[in-house]
């Protein structure tokens, strides 16, 4: 049951309910409301907003949050929060926020993030919704340093929510708390991963496999408005981003292709 005098915060993340990552969300956010966790039974990361289409899916409750509801779906970020929003909540959540990822979504990361796609399902149901990442691939991440800001950004919305299609993402650097500078509202930066596939073939030898790697181009290093040079500099970045993906300076000129209808 839920309590219809405090906020609802729904919690996901991509990383799995085990991760250590939304355990420290949960502890910050339940500062904020009363909290639900729905969140992948294993790791999700770079599902991007994809959805299970070829099989059913299940949630069953966990103990992993202590005294808080929580719930763990065999699905995608995307799924965890169709589910909640759909059968397992009583009431539509008031905020959904999703990490704290272990890596960065920063840049273009963005399309790929499983992180992300749970922030955007939220802010596609007009839900002021937030997707927070540490620096870190470690699995025992010190996430204490970043609460101070997370406790900020959850408050700041809390207090005067999001504008409907917007949504935040937060990336956080991973530096001892007296090396952070503060806050930056900044910009995705352009750029894109060189990529590239390592070869192996299979010890049967019937066949080839490959292992995705590559390695991220920064396509603007003197820029100093975008989210990479916010983290290099030691700062929280904080992107808005929308779920209107309309290209309003180009679209006048496309009107051209309606002459002659």
């Amino acid at each position: 049951m839920t309590s219809p005098n405090k906020p609802l915060i729904l919690v996901c993340n991509d990383d799995s309910v085990y991760a250590k990552g939304i355990k420290e969300l949960v502890e910050v956010a339940s500062e904020f409301g009363e909290i639900v966790v729905v969140a992948p039974d294993k790791p999700q990361s770079a599902k991007s907003h994809s959805v299970t289409l070829e099989h059913p899916i299940f949630f069953k409750p966990t103990d992993n949050f202590g005294g808080h509801t929580a719930y763990k779906c065999s699905g995608t970020p995307a799924d965890c929060v169709k589910l909640a929003i759909h059968q397992i909540l009583k009431r539509k959540p008031d905020f959904i926020i999703s990490g704290i990822n272990h890596g960065s979504n920063s840049s273009v990361n963005v399309l790929y993030s499983g992180t992300l796609a749970a922030t955007i399902e939220g802010c596609m149901h007009t839900i002021p919704s937030i997707g927070f990442s540490l620096l870190s691939f470690e699995s025992d991440a010190d996430f204490n340093p970043a609460k101070p800001f997370i406790r900020k950004i959850l408050h700041h919305v809390v207090t005067n929510s999001l504008p409907p299609g917007t949504c935040l993402n937060v990336n956080i650097p991973n530096i001892e708390a007296e090396k952070f500078k503060g806050i930056k509202v900044c910009r995705q930066t352009k750029g894109v991963w060189a990529e590239e596939f390592n070869e192996s073939k299979h010890p049967s030898g019937r066949f080839n496999y490959y292992w995705l790697t590559g390695k991220y181009i920064n396509l603007e290093p003197d820029a100093t408005d975008t989210d990479i040079w916010a983290l290099e500099n030691d700062y929280v970045a904080v992107v808005p981003i929308q779920i209107d993906l309309t290209d309003y300076k180009n679209f006048q000129k496309l009107t051209i292709l309606e002459q002659n209808n």
